[in-house]
């Protein structure tokens, strides 16, 4: 017979089996106003009361109702509709409805909300980074596998999902805390040397976009940002150039969005050299009120770009880099020239100077190294010793 405990304690009762049952109400369905039943099992009588005491106190603030009324695929098409669309850039929709219809759905979509594991997320990661790739012409000579940042990046919006879920009070634990998340391998940096800079920049000219590839290689902007600008944005007289927007492909179209963070809003001074190059370009680019207009007029496509990039490559003998090795190109040399971190932390957008330094942490060992050769050297002057 079950041992009634008090209101709201829920009862204890040994089953046939020889375990022992916890049964508690969670709540009332609200067209019957019949109890909810829930229940909780152990070996002995003590495990089973502590865990009984444990979920009553977790659970009351749950929403039991609506908690039930959700698998993960649907409260993440709820996420995406009315949190997601409105809080992240327009530029990373597409991204995250094709990380939810490929990858997030059709694995654990039909879990219950209130069901999901940690255990189930990790599984999922696991199945991810070994095969899990979507089938399509442009990725048949890419690993199967995902990338360890792609997997991170769906966790994270796994995560920012359950958060919501939780703080709706439609679970009680947040499953996504505390999974183990693949390392991340850091991408290997490629820039141009000084030599392959004057083969590039001949090959460009020849090609008749130099002065886009120029202009980059002076600022180091991205390329939604350097695509972004527009001849409102430059001062030629003052010599200063505004990043105020990015061009990104968004729902199949090429269009104007906002700055990837707050410090991606900046102003860059120009050297005499950048605005004789932008003087011309104004020419080329007649009524556009684009920097770096496309043939009809219009901003210029990300994808185009770096097609073109690869093209001048090829004619002119060198190896295919990203478009984003540019701006490492643009960093690397602005340190290895003296400029101070601080500055190309500003001049690139950075979050902060800490980020900068981690990424060009080999040329600032070098700077080191090479700095505390020449105070070797000059201590060397005074006491006789060897310099190396």
């Amino acid at each position: 017979m079950a041992k009634r405990r008090a209101n709201g304690e829920g009862s204890i009762r040994k089953r046939k089996d020889g375990r022992w049952e916890g049964r508690y109400t969670a709540g009332r369905d609200p067209s019957t106003g019949k109890p909810i039943y829930k229940n909780v099992l152990g070996k002995t009588q003590g495990e089973v009361k502590e865990k009984l005491t444990q979920i009553i106190e977790d659970t009351k603030g749950l929403d039991i109702i609506r908690a039930g009324e959700y698998t993960l695929g649907q409260w993440m098409e709820v996420w995406f509709e009315d949190y997601a669309m409105l809080k992240v850039r327009p530029s990373s929709h597409q991204t995250y409805r094709g990380y939810i219809d490929h990858h997030i759905k059709p694995h654990i979509g039909n879990i219950p909300l209130a069901k999901l594991t940690t255990l189930d997320l990790q599984r999922l990661y696991r199945k991810l980074l070994g095969n899990g790739r979507v089938e399509r012409l442009e990725s048949k000579k890419q690993p199967i596998g995902l990338s360890a940042k792609t997997v991170r990046n769906i966790h994270q919006i796994i995560s920012s999902a359950l958060n919501l879920a939780k703080r709706q009070r439609l679970i009680v634990n947040d499953p996504a805390d505390g999974c183990a998340l693949p390392r991340l391998e850091r991408k290997e940096m490629k820039t141009l040397t000084k030599e392959q800079l004057a083969a590039f920049f001949r090959e460009a000219k020849e090609s008749g976009i130099y002065e886009m590839y120029y202009v980059e290689l002076a600022t180091g902007l991205r390329r939604g940002e350097l695509l972004g600008l527009k001849w409102e944005d430059i001062d030629l007289e003052r010599g200063s150039l505004r990043v105020r927007r990015q061009v990104a492909r968004i729902n199949g179209e090429v269009t104007e969005a906002p700055l990837k963070t707050k410090n991606s809003y900046r102003t860059l001074p120009l050297a005499d050299g950048t605005v004789a190059v932008l003087t011309e370009q104004k020419k080329k680019a007649g009524n556009s009120p684009w920097v770096f207009p496309s043939p009809t007029g219009g901003p210029i496509s990300p994808d185009s770009v770096l097609h073109m990039l690869h093209r001048v490559l090829d004619r002119a003998g060198l190896p295919h880099i990203r478009f984003h090795d540019l701006r490492h190109t643009f960093a690397t040399l602005a340190l290895q020239n003296g400029v101070d971190i601080k500055t190309v932390s500003g001049m690139l957008g950075h979050f902060s100077a800490g980020f900068t330094l981690d990424t060009y942490a080999h040329v600032t060992t070098q700077a080191k190294k090479e700095a505390a050769n020449t105070i070797g050297s000059i201590l060397c002057t005074y006491t006789g010793c060897q310099p190396n």
